[in-house]
């Protein structure tokens, strides 16, 4: 049996109750992630098209967006939870996690004002890597070499996607890069709260000190005459609302998602299934925005969904026996 310390360093409650499957579990963890996985980048066009087609600032977007699913969520909670719900017990430690995933989106918005919706993702897919570098040096979870190998086989995957290029995008590029480093903190401190608050509170405040670092980020951004991260204007009353609402919607749902699944999968386990939101971006770029992957950018998706299965499918072989 695993000692306290073990069970605590692997990121899991030492006081809970035996799941009646840990294999069963670990399933269910990525098979959440990967549902995540395909809305979130749904929530990333949308924010494109507002900052593109209707000139809604990146800072706007992101402020919206967690205002709404703070809006959300804290109505969910406190309606089936009961109101006592909303305060988490690791209140600074969730209030954190929305500030890192704040200034994530916001970077990484508006990284997708100037860049091609795939291309940026791309560049955010250095995430994974560092995602299980730093659950092997702070969780101190395991990681084997196929694990390591198959983060790496797909991160090459996604570069054949998109094979993005300084010299196209200049110092623009390098946001998603930021967005990578920001979200991977984010992820590694969300697998050492889910043990603490149930995912619905997490993600309420989470969009509570989402909500709070943006305006400040407006404030100063006003003060300083940066235009992407001004104050926002009132947006027209139409369409605009109706796609702030959905982004919010899409990122409240996608992330309470993959919050679940850090209850039951390691950081370092799941990291390789972050590739599948290419699938997604692809689709909606194309949809959108007219971009098509030719036959390159086709054999990269290939890799990045084999990388992902072959997690999945061992992991599977590893529960039966």
């Amino acid at each position: 049996m695993k000692n306290r310390e073990a069970i605590v360093a692997a990121g899991e409650n030492p006081t809970a109750k035996p799941p009646r499957s840990a294999g069963q579990n670990v399933v269910f963890g990525m098979v959440l992630m990967t549902i995540g996985m395909l809305i979130l980048p749904i929530m990333d066009a949308l924010a494109k098209a507002l900052s593109t087609w209707y000139d809604v600032t990146p800072g706007q977007i992101t402020f919206s967006r967690f205002l709404v699913q703070s809006i959300l969520l804290g109505v969910i909670v406190g309606s089936f939870m009961g109101w006592r719900k909303l305060i988490p017990t690791q209140l600074a430690g969730n209030l954190a996690r929305g500030a890192l995933i704040g200034l994530a989106s916001l970077i990484f918005f508006t990284s997708v004002r100037y860049m091609p919706l795939a291309d940026a993702i791309a560049v955010f897919f250095i995430e994974p890597l560092i995602l299980v570098v730093l659950s092997g040096l702070v969780l101190k979870e395991e990681v084997g070499w196929r694990r390591r190998i198959a983060v790496v086989i797909g991160f090459l995957g996604a570069m054949l996607v998109v094979q993005p290029s300084y010299a196209v995008f200049g110092p623009v590029s390098l946001l998603p890069v930021l967005t990578a480093f920001l979200f991977a903190t984010y992820l590694l401190l969300t697998r050492r709260l889910t043990s603490d608050d149930e995912p619905l509170t997490m993600q309420f405040m989470s969009g509570i000190g989402g909500t709070l670092t943006l305006a400040v980020v407006m404030v100063i951004g006003t003060v300083f005459g940066i235009a992407d991260f001004a104050a926002p204007d009132v947006p027209e009353f139409g369409i605009r609302w109706v796609l702030l609402f959905s982004i919010g919607a899409l990122a409240a749902f996608g992330h309470l998602l993959v919050t679940i699944a850090f209850r039951y999968a390691a950081a370092s386990l799941l990291a390789p299934f972050q590739y599948v939101e290419i699938i997604s971006a692809t689709l909606f770029g194309y949809l959108m925005f007219g971009d098509f992957p030719n036959a390159l950018k086709w054999l990269g998706i290939s890799i990045i969904i084999g990388s992902g299965l072959y997690v999945f499918l061992r992991e599977r072989k590893l529960a039966r026996s």
